[in-house]
């Protein structure tokens, strides 16, 4: 047996990670999933479930591949739900795309005229609207332009990029939905272009996964916790915002929907980065988000094969499993982030860390 520190100890994998580009078209879901587990029960757990694997390492994409692994990795992952502290997160990069466009390219022209865009989940309704009737409201190839550009326009922030945008926002059929595209194309606004430009934005997703992740391990650990995740380069930029958010020390609390809150100072003390290989915790945080990436792409038409992914969503309760993804239930969207302070929360994160955006 080996000896853990006594501290209790979050496994992190993530899965889904591009960058800046949100409009991959290879990887639409970006995730990551928290086990708290020892090494020492999560071999247990894998030699029980995988008695014959003669890989070096459990990996939920070779596993999935068989048939006759799918019993298996089902039982596993039901295991951990039932038995362990576990939270998964999983988000539409495209969605969240059009949410930055929303906080972004539209909310600073409400702001400057008095009103509060965020109030209820304005933001989530309008996004979300988008996001489904975007395409027939605006023209499919002009929204992907408008997306694309957006995009550009936050990572180059230049006044060539800037103009490009607001060029491609004129090129839909902007009339159909003024509420959000009027900012940009009938007035070229200028506090949405300074907010784009603001350094400190960009659209990397790394910071609402760990967000939304944290708001839920905060509620599960009993104390002071850590988190050890793998070596890979992706993990890289989840491993520094961790630190910073370990680092904050200034005393505030943010309610940001119904079941979600985040305060500071966290009871996160300490991350490490550990060999996957030689982590068999960390496998399992593989297996779990790997599992609900794949589920997601199957219910969005974009994959087949693998799990059913009813069969894997089935096996969580609610507080287990975070998504976000496009809802056209508004009244279900407006009672569920009623009070919410989200106006506070971008303002804070965007000051303290870089470009947020809440779950």
């Amino acid at each position: 047996m080996t000896n853990e520190p006594t501290m209790e100890c979050f496994r992190i994998d993530e899965s889904g990670y591009t960058g800046f580009d949100l409009l991959n078209a290879e990887q639409r879901f970006q995730g990551a999933a928290a086990i708290a587990i020892s090494d020492d029960d999560a071999a247990c757990l894998i030699r029980e479930h995988f008695p014959k694997l003669q890989a070096q390492e459990l990996k939920y994409r070779a596993l999935s591949r068989r048939p006759a692994n799918h019993s298996r990795l089902l039982s596993l992952q039901r295991d951990l739900l039932t038995h362990h502290k576990c939270v998964t997160y999983v988000c539409d990069k495209r969605y969240l795309l059009v949410l930055m466009f929303v906080d972004y390219a539209v909310e600073p022209f409400y702001y400057e005229r008095g009103m509060n865009f965020y109030a209820d989940g304005q933001n989530y309704a309008m996004a979300s609207l988008l996001s489904v009737a975007g395409p027939t409201m605006l023209g499919q190839p002009a929204f992907d332009r408008l997306l694309a550009s957006f995009q550009q326009a936050i990572k180059e922030k230049t006044p060539v990029s800037l103009n490009a945008l607001v060029a491609a926002t004129r090129a839909t059929k902007w009339r159909a939905f003024p509420e959000a595209l009027g900012p940009l194309a009938q007035y070229a606004a200028s506090e949405c272009l300074s907010a784009i430009a603001n350094p400190g934005v960009n659209t990397d997703a790394t910071l609402v996964v760990l967000q939304s992740l944290i708001s839920r391990m905060e509620v599960m650990a009993d104390g002071p916790y850590r988190v050890e995740h793998d070596q890979s380069k992706n993990l890289l930029t989840y491993h520094d915002l961790l630190q910073r958010f370990i680092d904050h020390d200034q005393d505030i609390e943010f309610r940001q929907t119904e079941i979600a809150s985040i305060k500071f100072p966290l009871k996160l003390a300490e991350v490490t980065q550990v060999d996957s290989k030689a982590s068999p915790a960390v496998q399992l945080a593989d297996v779990m988000i790997g599992a609900a990436i794949e589920a997601g792409n199957n219910l969005a038409g974009l994959r087949s094969g693998g799990l059913d992914p009813e069969a894997v969503l089935s096996l969580y309760a609610d507080n287990q499993l975070i998504h976000l993804i496009p809802s056209t239930d508004f009244e279900e969207q407006k009672r569920f982030r009623q009070g919410t302070q989200a106006a506070e929360v971008i303002d804070y994160f965007s000051e303290n860390f870089y470009a947020p955006r809440k779950s």
